[in-house]
């Protein structure tokens, strides 16, 4: 009886309990969504924080708003700036929250993804790869002798041979079959005009937390790969990952051809045979730079002139095998015609979205197409 109820195995369950965070834990969270959202204003974060605090009690009397700053400077999130004349100029985030900002943005829109060793894309063929799929065959003449797996072969020849007479025959070997592994070279395309902000919605800031997430996402999972982010507004520029805190919307027009000008040109000079442009936009194009410097601009319905030069450069990428992915954040029908055009004419892909789940697609588009595309 007693051995009897020693053999019994069955299941214990406890009340869950929240894993313990610390007071400073607790509001890094929050003042790191403020951070993204003032645009890296750290006075203006502590401001809401503060009044955040008031309305929700986040802090106690033992932990206060200014004992967390205090911490922000200890932990090296903050520092102090100085002005050209030698003067304290306030306080400013450092790249360490910066970073800090582009993981929670990966976590909150991604989800917990883990940092895979290598981190490069599969092509769906098996060959002579890098990336090990568990799966054995029989050794071919030609195979490299690295890709041998000695635990398995020595196996085979003790089951074949036995243990008392050792022997090692070519029939013996197996190798372990890998995938091959390419890079797919990305550019992001942020609109930043005016009306990114109009409206009563911020569109702006949603659309930057999903670049940092997606930078986060390839710098850790791909490393291989390439990412470059630009912005357009009445022109197109380049900008750096650490400078997506900080971006902010201008009193611009929308001048798309001048994006796909620069996007075309950075993938140009990659080398990687796979690239991509991502296009995240809320509204019609409405300016052109003129041949003279001067500006055409037209913010009246959808400019013909304009339109017709958006289709030539969706042609052009096209010819390139550069596929364009745009995610329109806006439902107008004259728009979304405008896109259907536009993406025919690239035969590339097109998402109609608000801002709700615009991180997850263009996660999962990104996958999807590393998947399809990418090649051993």
């Amino acid at each position: 009886m007693t051995n009897d109820k020693k053999s019994r195995k069955g299941f214990v369950f406890k009340r869950y309990e929240t894993p313990y965070r610390s007071p400073f834990d607790k509001i890094f969270e929050i003042f790191k969504e403020l951070i993204t959202y003032t645009s890296g204003d750290f006075d203006e974060a502590i401001d809401w924080l503060r009044e955040l605090d008031k309305e929700y009690k986040l802090t106690t009397n033992d932990y206060s708003i200014d004992d967390f700053i205090e911490d922000l400077k200890k932990k090296g999130y903050i520092r102090e700036e100085i002005d050209p004349d030698g003067n304290n100029g306030g306080m400013a985030i450092t790249a360490k929250t910066e970073r800090a900002i582009r993981q929670q943005a990966l976590d909150h829109i991604f989800g917990k993804i883990k940092r895979s060793g290598q981190g490069n894309h599969k092509s769906k063929g098996i060959g002579a790869g890098d990336e090990h799929t568990g799966d054995f065959r029989n050794y071919q003449f030609g195979d490299a002798l690295d890709k041998v797996s000695m635990t398995e072969s020595l196996k085979n020849a003790q089951i074949n041979h036995g243990i008392g007479d050792f022997n090692l025959s070519e029939e013996d070997l197996v190798v372990e079959e890998t995938l091959h592994k390419s890079q797919m070279s990305t550019v992001l395309m942020i609109d930043i005009s005016h009306s990114m902000i109009l409206y009563g919605e911020d569109r702006i800031t949603p659309a930057k937390r999903v670049a940092m997430a997606l930078a986060e996402l390839i710098t850790t999972r791909y490393p291989k790969d390439t990412l470059d982010i630009l912005v357009f507004g009445n022109d197109a520029w380049q900008i750096e990952i650490k400078d997506l805190p900080y971006l902010n919307v201008g009193p611009y027009h929308t001048n798309t051809v001048a994006g796909l000008e620069l996007a075309m040109d950075l993938l140009r000079r990659k080398r990687n045979t796979n690239k991509q442009i991502f296009m995240i936009t809320d509204g019609k194009p409405s300016c052109l730079r003129l041949p003279d410097g001067e500006y055409y601009k037209n913010s009246n319905g959808l400019d013909k002139h304009i339109v017709n030069k958006c289709y030539a450069m969706a042609q052009q990428a096209r010819r390139l095998h550069i596929p364009i992915t745009t995610f329109m954040i806006a439902q107008d029908n004259y728009l979304m015609q405008f896109v259907r055009e536009f993406t025919y004419a690239n035969q590339g892909k097109a998402f109609y979205t608000g801002l709700k789940g615009l991180g997850e697609m263009i996660f999962e588009d990104y996958e999807t197409n590393r998947k399809k595309r990418i090649k051993g």
